[in-house]
C-alpha cells in the first residue's frame, strides 16, 4: 500500500498534534541548559559592570597622580586694557599693570597707475625687514601687472602682504605693502624696485604707517612686546592687550579644581561600592538575588580595594584619608567632610599632594591604588580569568545544545516514521473492515436478510 504523506489522513487520528506534543516534551531537556547560559551570560554583564566601575575609579585615581592637579590657577582681570590665561606654572599675586601703547604693523602704499592690469616690465622688489631680514621678489616679463605683483608677494610668504586699493584719483590704483606681524622688528625698513619696475613704481611716504611695539609696565617693570600678545611679563601668565589703560590681574590658586578632583575619587570609590553591593545582595531563597551573590572572584576584588583605600600611604603629614577629612561610612562607603577638606587644600596643599601624589622616592596613595586596580584588571587578574571561564562554559553549553538538538531531532524522526506506519497499518485495517463490511452486506442481501 502507497505511504501516507499527511499524518493522519488515513486513519483519521491527530498524529500531527500528538507529535507536537512529543517534541515540545523532548525539547524540555535543553532547557536546563538555556537556563545555564541565561545565568553565565548574566554573569558576564555583572563582571562587565565591575570593570566599567573600577576602570572610573581608576582614572579618577590617575588625576589625582598627577602634580597638576594640586598646582592649578585661576586668573580674574580688573580692567579693560588686558585679558589674561594662567597656566600651571604661573605664581600667585596681584599684578599691576599699565598699557601706554598697542603693538602694530607696519604699512606704505606706492604711486598709483592708471589700470591695475597694465603690464609694466620685468624686475624685481627687495623689502628689507626691522630684523635684518629681507625678501626678494622676481617679477618675470608678461607677469608684471599690479594684480600680478600683489599675488607674487603674497605667494612668497616673506612677511609682506600686497593688497590693491583705489583712491579714486586719475592714477587710482595702488599697492599697499604691510608686515604680516606687528612690532619694530617685522617693520619694512626699505624697499627698491629694480629694472623696468624702478622706472614706473615708486612709494608714496606719505602713506608710511609706522610699526609699533607694545609697550607696558607690569608693577612698576617697563616691558616691550612686538606682539600684543605679552608671555613672560608674569610667570606662566599670558597677556593680550586690547587697549591702552591700566588693569589688575589677580592669580589665585585653583582650590576648586583640586576639591573637585577629590569628590570625583570619593564618588567613584562609592558607585564601584554601590556596585558590588548590587551584584551580592540577598534578598531571600526565592527573591531576585545579585548575579554574583558568593562569588569569589568579587569577594577578592573588594577585599583588595578595601584594602589598599583604608591602608594609605607611609610618609608625610597626611597618611590616611581621614587626614583630609575623609572617613567611612558604616555601609563601606565614603563621605567628604567639606570643611576639613577645603582647609587641606588651602592651607596645606603640599602635604595634601604629597599624599596623593607621593614625592621623590615615595609613592604616594593614588600610585598605590592604581597598582592594586591594574592587577585586578589585567589579563591574569581575577575579573578576566572569571569572564573566561565563563565564555568557555559557554561554548561546551552550546555544543552540547547543538548535540542534543540533533539527539531530539533523530528521536521525532523516528516518532514520525512510527506514526507513519502506525497511521498506514490502520488506514489498510480500515480498508479491510469496509470491504468485509460490503461482502457481509452482499451476502445478507442474497440469502434474503436484508430489507
Amino acid at each position: 500500500m502507497a505511504s501516507i504523506s499527511a499524518l493522519g489522513i488515513g486513519s483519521g487520528m491527530d498524529l500531527n498534534g500528538l507529535l507536537d506534543q512529543l517534541k515540545a516534551a523532548e525539547r524540555q531537556k535543553l532547557q536546563p541548559l538555556t537556563i545555564q547560559k541565561q545565568t553565565n551570560q548574566a554573569k558576564i554583564s555583572a563582571y562587565g559592570r565591575v570593570e566599567g566601575a573600577l576602570n572610573q575609579f581608576k582614572d579618577a585615581m590617575a588625576k589625582l597622580n598627577e602634580p597638576a592637579a594640586f598646582q592649578g590657577v585661576t586668573s580674574t582681570v580688573s580692567g579693560e586694557s588686558v585679558k589674561a590665561a594662567a597656566g600651571s606654572t604661573a605664581a600667585v599675586g596681584t599684578y599691576n599693570i599699565a598699557v601706554t601703547s598697542l603693538a602694530r604693523n607696519y604699512s606704505i602704499a606706492s604711486m598709483g597707475v592708471e589700470d591695475k592690469s597694465t603690464q609694466l616690465g620685468s624686475g624685481s622688489i627687495n623689502f628689507s625687514f626691522g630684523n635684518g631680514d629681507s625678501l626678494d621678489i622676481t617679477i618675470e616679463p608678461g607677469k608684471s601687472s599690479l594684480e600680478q605683483i600683489r599675488d607674487a608677494i603674497n605667494k612668497a610668504e616673506g612677511g609682506v602682504q600686497a593688497s590693491i586699493v583705489n583712491d579714486g584719483s586719475g592714477n587710482p590704483h595702488r599697492l599697499v605693502f604691510a608686515s604680516t606681524t606687528t612690532g619694530t622688528d617685522a617693520a619694512i625698513a626699505d624697499i627698491t624696485y629694480s629694472g623696468d619696475l624702478a622706472a614706473e613704481l615708486s612709494t608714496d611716504t606719505t602713506t608710511e604707517v609706522t610699526a609699533k611695539n607694545a609697550v607696558l609696565t607690569v608693577n612698576g617693570i617697563s616691558i616691550q612686546s612686538q606682539t600684543n600678545r605679552v608671555e613672560g611679563a608674569i610667570q606662566g601668565v599670558t597677556l593680550d592687550i586690547a587697549e591702552e589703560g591700566n588693569a589688575s590681574v589677580v592669580v589665585a590658586r585653583d582650590t576648586a579644581a583640586t576639591e573637585k578632583a577629590v569628590n570625583d575619587f570619593v564618588k567613584a570609590y562609592n558607585n564601584l561600592q554601590t556596585v558590588m553591593t548590587d551584584l551580592t545582595k540577598f534578598n531571600g531563597a526565592e527573591a531576585n538575588n545579585g548575579q554574583l551573590l558568593g562569588d569569589s572572584a568579587l569577594r577578592t576584588v573588594q577585599s583588595r580595594v578595601r584594602s589598599v583605600v583604608t591602608g594609605g600611604v607611609e610618609d608625610g603629614a597626611m597618611r590616611t584619608l581621614r587626614d583630609l577629612g575623609i572617613e567611612f561610612e558604616l555601609n563601606g562607603r565614603l563621605k567628604v567632610n567639606d570643611e576639613e577638606l577645603s582647609s587641606a587644600v588651602q592651607n596645606n596643599i603640599g602635604a595634601l599632594q604629597q599624599f596623593f601624589a607621593g614625592s621623590e622616592g615615595s609613592q604616594g596613595f593614588s600610585a598605590r591604588v592604581e597598582s592594586t586596580v591594574s592587577l585586578l584588571l589585567n589579563d591574569s587578574g581575577p575579573i578576566k580569568n572569571s569572564i573566561t571561564g565563563l565564555q568557555d562554559s559557554q561554548k561546551r553549553i552550546d555544543e552540547r545544545f547543538e548535540r542534543m538538538e540533533i539527539s531530539i531531532d533523530r528521536t521525532i524522526e523516528r516518532y514520525r516514521s512510527q506514526f507513519s506506519q502506525l497511521d498506514s497499518m490502520v488506514a489498510q485495517m480500515n480498508s479491510t473492515s469496509s470491504y468485509l463490511m460490503q461482502q457481509f452486506d452482499i451476502m445478507n442481501a442474497q440469502l434474503g436478510r436484508k430489507k
